[in-house]
């Protein structure tokens, strides 16, 4: 039999526990919601353009958020830049003026997931590995890889933001042209 002090503590115990796992769960379904916004064609529902795309995703972010590309070849490709203004900015590079080529296929895929809720489950940690097909208006078509060191925090309100996206790439490799035969132009998938 257990005294009242042990069962206290036992309960204390199981409740740290499980706010790891929400958060777990949280930073999971953040880090998910960010790269499907990502996709190409976007499958949100309702959303009329990239800038508008562009505010969803802001909206995962803290207000001092960093967002680099790290290691020999994403240093210079990506770079570094900080805070929302700055990221917002970074994200118009993507999808906020027409590029010619354009992308009109890229679909993340999430892999080899660890997160890390650090002490008082205020802070967090996670690294994935992820793939990307590109596939551009001009025929042109590539497999990327990357690995994701990324930083979250709980803000006040209970909800967590990334605090930190860090990629590096892992390798780039040229698909042939005729790789994809069917994919869509536009996604329904969110519609109602």
């Amino acid at each position: 039999m257990t005294n009242s002090t042990d069962g206290a503590a036992d309960v204390a115990a199981l409740v740290r526990r499980i706010e790891v796992l929400e958060a777990e769960a949280d930073i999971r379904r953040l880090q998910a919601r960010y790269m499907f916004l990502c996709d190409t064609p976007n499958p949100e529902f309702g959303v009329a353009d990239d800038l508008a795309r562009i505010e969803l995703i802001l909206q995962l972010y803290s207000e001092d958020a960093v967002w680099e590309g790290v290691g020999e070849y994403y240093t210079n490709q990506f770079g570094r830049v900080e805070g929302k203004e700055a990221l917002r900015g970074h994200f118009r590079n993507f999808w906020g003026s027409r590029q010619d080529p354009a992308l009109i296929l890229n679909c993340h895929y999430l892999t080899s997931e660890q997160i890390h809720v650090h002490e008082g489950g205020r802070t967090a940690d996670g690294q994935w590995v992820h793939m990307q097909p590109w596939l551009f208006s001009d025929g042109k078509a590539l497999l990327r890889s990357s690995r994701l060191n990324n930083g979250f925090r709980k803000e006040p309100d209970g909800t967590w933001k990334i605090t930190r996206t860090r990629t590096e790439n892992v390798f780039v490799a040229p698909l042939p042209a005729t790789w994809a035969s069917d994919y869509p132009t536009r996604s329904v998938l969110m519609q109602p």
